[in-house]
């Protein structure tokens, strides 16, 4: 059902856009084709094609608008979605009821028009029109409006995947990750699940002091048994809320994928779990560009010194091409204050980057070096420690939620915990 407040920004032209923390879950294998009739809204959907939430959509786009439409699936099947570009109303509604005499069963009609009325609402809302968006459109109208047919609106944050890479190794980068997903977990309440990518390496399990028999490798090794149910005995329970899908840490095979081998799982962990937390690590290949580009948010971690610039600089101009729909990575230093390292200051480091880093994580051997070999998260060494609330910080932007807050205790509290027990 097509929501009218969709349709009628044109009568409100000071609304405010729509928050940058909108998440859009990307659209599964489906066929779209569209009809087009303006250069302008071809172009728009030939950008939205290059999204990476319909990554895995086939698109085709032609010219003609309704009349190509009823003419082209006269001897063929229809696609999954068919996305209609339309300047008139009577034209409109009787072409889609020639429409719907060649259109097959399960195909879902999205209606570009100029015609901002409610009247016209109902009418193709009663002629099982999925979508109607009121054109002029951009690339992010059109992604927005196919993905949302294959996602329930109030399951808008379930699946949001995050990725942390470090932009030089030795940054810090896992433990940032590991730390910031307890934040989410703990602090945010909300269900996380870690999924560690460094499978020679990786260190999540460590950190967590976990050792689970099976992790993320049986997964990859096995992509025809990946569903659910196979999922969720792979994960490793931390915390209530926090999850481990761990790497093996071993020598045993060589880890060499093709650029889509992690992809039933990532989808499988989106469909299951609100927040993914993916510890990337620092090497460029196929997978792992296409798993950061692929995430709906990005963390870069990077050290103040000028190969970690040049790194970071990098990966900000790759990203930001790659993802012309997508808020701009964030990035935040860790590692500040070494004693005797000369370093360069975040304010020469925003200028290259022209992005204020999020945080500046402070140099703190003792702390970190004790939670890394204690399995234990800084929250567990020092709970007043200064880190916390950065780590708090990076996850609240990350996922776009506030901190969640905790009931406030009184001089009565304990008498009212026995009587609610009672």
């Amino acid at each position: 059902m097509i929501s009218y407040a969709r349709q009628t920004h044109e009568e409100q032209p000071d609304a405010a856009p729509p928050p940058v923390e909108e998440h859009i879950a990307p659209a599964p294998r489906v066929s779209v084709q569209a009809f087009c009739e303006t250069v302008e809204t071809a172009a728009a959907v030939q950008s939205a094609g290059e999204d990476r939430r319909l990554g895995k959509a086939h698109l085709k786009i032609q010219m003609g608008g309704m009349a190509a439409a009823i003419e082209a699936y006269r001897s063929a099947p229809t696609p999954n979605v068919i996305v209609l570009e339309s300047d008139g109303r009577n034209d409109l509604l009787s072409g889609l009821d020639q429409l719907a005499t060649v259109c097959d069963a399960g195909t879902r009609v999205v209606v570009i028009g100029r015609i901002n009325d409610v009247t016209l609402y109902r009418e193709l809302v009663r002629r099982g029109v999925s979508d109607y968006v009121l054109a002029p459109v951009g690339a992010i109208d059109v992604v927005r409006s196919i993905c949302n047919l294959f996602s329930a609106p109030e399951a808008k944050a379930v699946g949001r995947i995050i990725a942390v890479v470090g932009a030089k190794g030795g940054v810090g980068a896992s433990t940032i990750s590991h730390n910031v997903a307890w934040a989410i977990a703990r602090d945010l309440a909300m269900d996380a699940v870690v999924a560690d990518l460094d499978l020679a390496f990786g260190t999540a399990g460590l950190d967590y002091n976990q050792d689970p028999p099976q992790g993320i490798a049986d997964a990859v090794f096995s992509p025809d048994r990946v569903d659910t149910a196979f999922i969720d005995r792979l994960l490793s329970k931390c915390t209530d809320h926090l999850s481990l899908l761990a790497a093996p840490a071993t020598l045993d095979r060589v880890y060499d994928f093709g650029s889509d081998a992690f992809d039933s799982v990532f989808d499988t962990l989106r469909s299951t779990m609100p927040c993914i937390v993916l510890d990337i690590p620092h090497q460029w290949s196929g997978w792992t560009k296409r798993a950061l580009i692929g995430a709906d948010d990005i963390l870069i971690v990077a050290a103040p010194d000028l190969a970690n610039l040049r790194n970071t600089k990098n990966l900000f101009d790759l990203l930001k091409a790659a993802r012309p729909n997508d808020r701009p990575p964030l990035y935040c230093l860790n590692q500040v204050g070494v004693p005797k390292r000369p370093e360069i200051a975040a304010a020469e480091f925003a200028k290259a980057i022209e992005s204020q880093p999020i945080v500046s994580i402070p140099f703190e051997p003792q702390v970190f070096g004790s939670a890394a070999n204690n399995g234990q998260m800084i929250a567990e060494i020092s709970a007043n420690h200064k880190s916390i609330e950065m780590f708090l910080q990076i996850a609240q932007r990350l996922t776009g939620r506030s901190e969640t807050k905790k009931q406030k205790s009184s001089l009565f509290s304990p008498l009212i915990d026995k009587l609610r027990g009672k």
